[in-house]
C-alpha cells in the first residue's frame, strides 16, 4: 500500500507551481461558472418557452369560447326578436277581433324592445357576413311589415273602430308575418350549424389546449430535472467522484475508474488519475495472475495424483487379486487362461496409462516421437472396433469404411491410440448403452474418421475446455466415469503432428461426434523418410 500511497501524494504536484496553478485554478472556477450561467439561462429560456406556448394555447382556447358563446347569444336573440314577432302578430290581432286597447299591451311592449334586440343580433352577427347579411333581411322585413303593415293598421282601427271586423276578415298582414318566421327559421338553421362548428372547434380546442399544456408543463419537468442533472454531472458528481475514488485507492481498490469530463482542473485530475490507477491496476492484475497460475497449477497437479491414483488402484487391484487366487488355489487350466486374460487387459490400461504420462512428459517438453510408415487406415479402425467392442455388452459398434483402401502416412501405433481412446470415450460417456459409429471418407486428399455417439453430449459451457490437459467434465465427476484428462489432449497433438485435425460437435443429451482430417497418400508411394523411420514433432 506504500506505493499506490505515494503515487496518491504525488498527483497533486503537477498542479502546482505559482502562476501555473493560479491560472489552472481561475480556469476551473471559469468552468464552473459558464456551466452554472450556462445552465440557468437555459432553464429561464426553457420557462419562457413553455409560458409562451401555455399563453398561445390559453388565448386561443378564449377566443374558440368566445365564439361558441357569441353564437350562443345569437340564437337566444334572435328566438327573442322570433318571439317579439309573435307578440307583433298576437297584439294586433287581439285588438282588430275585440277592438280594446289592453289587447294591445302585447304589440306595444314588442314595439318597445324591437329596436335594442334587432340592434343587438346586428352587432352579433358582425363577424359573419352571411349571418349578418341575413339578420339586416330580417330586420327589413320586420320594418316594413311594421311601417306598411302594423302601425298604420292600429291607427286607422283606432279612428274607425267599425271596420275592425272586415280587417279581422281579411287577415291581410298574416302573409308577411309567415313570410319572416321562414326567414327567421333559415337564419336559425344556419346559426345553429354555426353554433355546433364553434362548439366542435371549442372543444377540439379545448382538448389541445389540455393537450399542449401537459405536454409543456412535463417538459418544464423534463427541463428542470434535465438542468438539475446537468448541474449534478458537470459540477457536484466530478468532484463527488474524485473523492470517493482517492478514498477507495487509500483503501486499496484499483477498479473505479473517472469520466474525463469535469471542467478545468478537475478534468485534469480525473485523466491523471486514472492513468495512476490504470499502472497500479496493471501490477496487481499481473501479479494475481501469476498467483492464479501457480494455484491452478497446484489443483491440477493434485487432481492428476488423484486421478492417476485411482487409475491405478482399479487395474492394480484386479491384478493382485486374481494372482493372489492363482497362488492360492488349484484352478482347471480354462479358468487360469481366463484369469490371465484379465491380468493381461488390466496390465494393458496400466501401461496405456504409463504411456500417456510419458507423452505428457514429451509434450511439456515439446517433443513427440512418430514412427512413420504408409499403412490403410481402414484396417486400423476395423483392428481398434473389434477390440472395443468386446468392452460392452450394451453397445453397438457399427464401422461404414470407404469402399477403397484409405492410406495415410504416419505412426499407426500413435493414431491407434486416438482412435481408441476416442472409441473409449463414446463408449464410456454413453452409460445407457447405444451405437457408436465410425465413418470413414476420402475428399479432396484428405482421410477422415467421425466417430458418433447417442451419450450425454457435452454442456455448451464445457466445450472450450476439452482439449484442456486434467479436463474432465461435469458428467465424468458426478457420474464416476473413470479418466486423467490426458487422453483427447495427446489426440490433438499426435493429430497435429500428423499435419491433421481433430474436432467435435455435440448437444447436451443428445450425444457427440468427434472427426479426423489427416492427409492421405496414394497407394504404393513410398515415404520420404522410408518405413519405420523416427520422426521428432516439435509441439
Amino acid at each position: 500500500m506504500s506505493e499506490p500511497s505515494r503515487a496518491v501524494g504525488a498527483a497533486p504536484e503537477a498542479g502546482s507551481g505559482g502562476t501555473n496553478g493560479d491560472r489552472g485554478t481561475a480556469g476551473a472556477r471559469s468552468g464552473l461558472l459558464a456551466r452554472i450561467a450556462l445552465g440557468m439561462g437555459a432553464l429561464g429560456a426553457g420557462l419562457t418557452i413553455v409560458f409562451t406556448v401555455l399563453l398561445f394555447a390559453v388565448v386561443g382556447l378564449r377566443h374558440r369560447t368566445n365564439e361558441a358563446r357569441q353564437s350562443q347569444e345569437v340564437i337566444a336573440t334572435a328566438n327573442g326578436l322570433q318571439t317579439l314577432l309573435i307578440d307583433f302578430e298576437t297584439g294586433l290581432r287581439g285588438f282588430v277581433i275585440w277592438n280594446q286597447e289592453k289587447y294591445l299591451a302585447p304589440w306595444r311592449t314588442a314595439r318597445e324592445h324591437y329596436p335594442t334586440e334587432m340592434a343587438k343580433l346586428i352587432q352579433l352577427t358582425a363577424n359573419e357576413p352571411r349571418q349578418h347579411a341575413g339578420a339586416r333581411e330580417i330586420k327589413r322585413e320586420i320594418d316594413s311589415y311594421l311601417i306598411t303593415y302594423s302601425v298604420p293598421l292600429v291607427t286607422f282601427l283606432k279612428r274607425n273602430p267599425g271596420l275592425a271586423r272586415p280587417v279581422a276578415a281579411a287577415e291581410t298582414g298574416s302573409g308577411s308575418v309567415q313570410k319572416i318566421r321562414q326567414r327567421f327559421a333559415r337564419f336559425l338553421a344556419d346559426e345553429e350549424r354555426l353554433s355546433a362548428e364553434r362548439d366542435t372547434r371549442a372543444r377540439t380546442t379545448a382538448h389541445n389546449a389540455l393537450v399542449v399544456g401537459l405536454i409543456a408543463l412535463g417538459g418544464a419537468l423534463l427541463f428542470l430535472i434535465g438542468v438539475a442533472v446537468y448541474f449534478e454531472r458537470t459540477i457536484a458528481r466530478p468532484v463527488r467522484l474524485v473523492a470517493q475514488a482517492a478514498r477507495r485507492v487509500a483503501l486499496g481498490d484499483l477498479s473505479g475508474r473517472l469520466p474525463t469530463e469535469g471542467p478545468g482542473e478537475i478534468g485534469v485530475l480525473e485523466r491523471s488519475f486514472n492513468t495512476m490507477a490504470d499502472s497500479l491496476r496493471r501490477s496487481r492484475d499481473d501479479l494475481e495472475e501469476r498467483n492464479r497460475r501457480l494455484v491452478e497449477s497446484e489443483r491440477l497437479k493434485t487432481e492428476l495424483v488423484s486421478n492417476v491414483s485411482h487409475e491405478l488402484r482399479t487395474p492394480l487391484a484386479s491384478v493382485l487379486g486374481f494372482s493372489d487366487l492363482m497362488l492360492k488355489r488349484d484352478v482347471d487350466p480354462e479358468e487360469r487362461r481366463r484369469y490371465l486374460e484379465v491380468i493381461r487387459s488390466e496390465s494393458g490400461r496400466l501401461a496405456t496409462l504409463l504411456n500417456d504420462l510419458l507423452d505428457l512428459q514429451r509434450q511439456e517438453l515439446g517433443v513427440i516421437e512418430l514412427r512413420v510408415e504408409d499403412f490403410d487406415l481402414n484396417e486400423l479402425l476395423q483392428v481398434q472396433m473389434t477390440l472395443y467392442s468386446a468392452q460392452s455388452e450394451v453397445h453397438e459398434l457399427a464401422f461404414e469404411p470407404v469402399p477403397e483402401p484409405l492410406f495415410v502416412r504416419g505412426d499407426p501405433d500413435r493414431l491407434a491410440q486416438v482412435v481408441g481412446n476416442l472409441l473409449s470415450n463414446a463408449i464410456k460417456y454413453s452409460p445407457d448403452g447405444g451405437r457408436v459409429e465410425v465413418t470413414t471418407a476420402l475428399i479432396r486428399g484428405d482421410a477422415w474418421v467421425w466417430v458418433r455417439d447417442s451419450g450425454l453430449g457435452i454442456p455448451r459451457d464445457q466445450q472450450e475446455q476439452l482439449f484442456t490437459k486434467f479436463f474432465r467434465g461435469e458428467a465424468a465427476r458426478t457420474r464416476g466415469i473413470g479418466g486423467t484428462g490426458l487422453g483427447l489432449v495427446l489426440a490433438r497433438q499426435i493429430v497435429e503432428a500428423h499435419q491433421g485435425e481433430i474436432g467435435f460437435e455435440s448437444d447436451e443429451g443428445r450425444g457427440s461426434t468427434f472427426w479426423i482430417r489427416i492427409p492421405a497418400v496414394k497407394a504404393g508411394t513410398t515415404s520420404a523418410a522410408g518405413d519405420g523411420a523416427e520422426v521428432s514433432h516439435g509441439m
